[in-house]
């Protein structure tokens, strides 16, 4: 990559979260207590299926329980519900995730809403959600979770500055905006959400101090929409096959003063505010 930006790698972000995971959950097993991440899984998707088992290969490392249901892609929502209930009975279990996406005659949105709250490492059940935008104790959104520890971790000001986020969706661009408009010392942002349905969004992505891209549409950041010096987030990417395909064009490189690397930015991260999320619950529940 050609560039004058310091690169952001969410390696370091991640070791340093994981290392503290670690650490917590040894105080746990002092106690008797194993931290435990159940997973379930609905059909056989290979994307899928290698997102658990990296999940699972984690879980392993950090010394957890992972309990894992592998149902049929013929599953009902009755029997998904059911396993969603064990789970949530399960006190051994302190975290539940969902795997994405589930078939599409299973309605997701229903099941989560099953899900026990306090188990619901992803983030995403509307309760968190909305303890999120009260500023509540309780599970954080992955993803944008982990962009603001990576802000964080390389000393990044946050505080007062305009931060524009490209993409509004539910997993990202809107939790994220919460998180970062709150008052503490690495948010306190002035944070703007814009979208590819306004036309002139570039006008707002060229003034950012910060900008995150959370759009799902490769290449769409290009240097000319990128204010000079500012800080690059690349959080938004699609597939294509195997090949991952980033929002933000690798030449963003040349204009901004520090931006995440092409692979191995918020991903990382990600997986690591999962693992912080089920050492929370557990904590909680003991």
């Amino acid at each position: 990559m050609p560039s004058t930006a310091r690169l952001l790698p969410g390696a370091p972000v991640a070791e340093a979260v994981l290392a503290d995971v670690t650490a917590r959950a040894a105080r746990l097993r002092e106690r008797g207590i194993t931290p435990s991440l159940a997973t379930i899984l609905v059909g056989d998707d290979d994307a899928s299926a290698g997102y658990i088992r990296i999940k699972q290969r984690q879980a392993a490392d950090l010394g957890f329980d992972s309990p894992h249901r592998h149902l049929p892609a013929a599953t009902t929502q009755d029997e998904l519900l059911r396993v969603i209930a064990e789970f949530n009975a399960d006190k051994a279990v302190h975290g539940v995730l969902i795997q994405y996406p589930i078939p599409a005659h299973l309605d997701y949105d229903a099941a989560l809403l099953t899900l026990d709250p306090d188990k619901d490492v992803d983030g995403m059940h509307p309760l968190n959600m909305g303890r999120l935008a009260l500023g509540m104790p309780g599970p954080l959104p992955c993803t944008p979770a982990g962009i603001e520890a990576l802000l964080a971790h390389y000393e990044i000001p946050v505080a007062g500055r305009e931060v524009v986020i490209l993409g509004r969706g539910a997993t990202l661009g809107r939790p994220l905006a919460m998180l970062l408009a709150q008052k503490r010392p690495t948010a306190n942002a002035a944070v703007t959400v814009v979208h590819t349905g306004v036309a002139d969004w570039p006008r707002y992505t060229q003034r950012a101090d910060i900008l995150v891209a959370a759009a799902g549409v490769p290449g769409i950041i290009r240097p000319e929409h990128v204010k000079p010096g500012a800080v690059v987030i690349g959080a938004g990417v699609r597939y294509e096959g195997r090949r991952l395909l980033p929002d933000v064009d690798e030449s963003c490189a040349e204009v901004a003063g520090a931006i995440t690397p092409r692979v191995g930015g918020v991903g990382p991260t990600t997986v690591a505010m999962l693992f912080r999320n089920v050492i929370e619950a557990a904590e909680r529940a003991n």
